[in-house]
C-alpha cells in the first residue's frame, strides 16, 4: 500500500495542528497581531525566501529527470522572479526599505529552518528535500484555507493583514501548493514503510521548525 502527503500529516497530527493553528496565525486572521511583530516576521521572511531559492537550486541539481528539473526550476523562478519582488514591495508598504532588508541579520529560527532544509537536501535525495520544504509551500496554503473557515477571521480593510491573507489564498499560490502535493503523492506512493518513517521524521522536524518561525515573529526574537 502506497503513502500520500495526507499520511505525513496524520503521522504528525499534533505538530501540524500546532503549526496551522498557531497564535501568530490566529492573530493575523483576526487582525490583532502587533504591527512590530508582523514587521519582524516580514523582514525574516525575506531572508527565508532567499535561502529557499537556494534550496530549489539544489533541488534542480538533485533532479534525476527532466520533469523533476522543470519542477525545481518552476519553484526557483516563482521565488526569485515573483515572490521576492512581491515581498519587497509589500515590505515597503510597511515602511521597510530594500536596503533595510539587505542589512538584516538572520534570526536563529530563520537559520535553523533554512539550513535544515539545505542540509537535508545535501545529505538525502530529492524526495527528502521536498518533504522538508512541504510545511512551507503546502503549509501556507493550508493556513490560508483554515483562516478563511474561521468565524473570527476579519476580511477587508478592517484587517491590516488582509493583503497577506489574500496572497496565500490566491488561485496562483493554491495551485502551486496543489502541484507540490501531486508531486509528493506520486513519489510517496512507491516508498516502503521503513522509508516512510524516515520521511515522516523529516516532515516532523520541518514542521516544528516552522512553528518556531511563527514564534520568532510573534515574540520578535533574534
Amino acid at each position: 500500500m502506497g503513502f500520500t502527503f495526507e499520511d505525513l500529516k496524520k503521522d504528525n497530527l499534533a505538530p501540524w495542528t500546532d503549526y496551522i493553528q498557531h497564535d501568530f496565525v490566529r492573530q493575523l486572521g483576526d487582525g490583532t497581531l502587533a504591527p512590530e511583530a508582523f514587521r519582524h516576521y516580514l523582514k525574516q521572511d525575506y531572508l527565508f525566501l532567499i535561502q529557499f531559492g537556494r534550496a530549489f537550486a539544489l533541488a534542480a541539481y538533485k533532479s534525476p529527470t527532466l520533469a523533476d528539473l522543470r519542477h525545481a526550476k518552476a519553484g526557483f523562478d516563482a521565488i526569485i522572479d515573483l515572490e521576492l519582488g512581491l515581498h519587497i514591495d509589500y515590505c515597503q508598504q510597511w515602511g521597510i526599505s530594500e536596503q533595510d532588508l539587505a542589512d538584516l541579520p538572520e534570526a536563529r529560527a530563520t537559520l535553523a529552518y533554512t539550513r535544515y532544509v539545505l542540509d537535508t537536501g545535501n545529505r538525502g535525495d530529492l524526495l527528502d528535500m521536498h518533504v522538508a520544504l512541504a510545511p512551507c509551500l503546502v503549509g501556507y496554503a493550508e493556513v490560508a484555507r483554515w483562516l478563511i473557515d474561521q468565524p473570527g477571521t476579519i476580511r477587508g480593510d478592517n484587517n491590516p493583514y488582509e493583503a497577506w491573507l489574500a496572497m496565500y489564498e490566491s488561485a496562483e499560490f493554491q495551485a502551486a501548493a496543489q502541484a507540490e502535493r501531486v508531486w509528493l503523492n506520486e513519489r510517496l506512493a512507491d516508498v516502503t514503510p521503513t522509508r516512510f518513517k524516515q520521511l515522516s521524521r523529516i516532515f516532523n522536524d520541518a514542521t516544528r521548525l516552522e512553528i518556531d518561525f511563527w514564534g520568532m515573529g510573534l515574540n520578535q526574537q533574534m
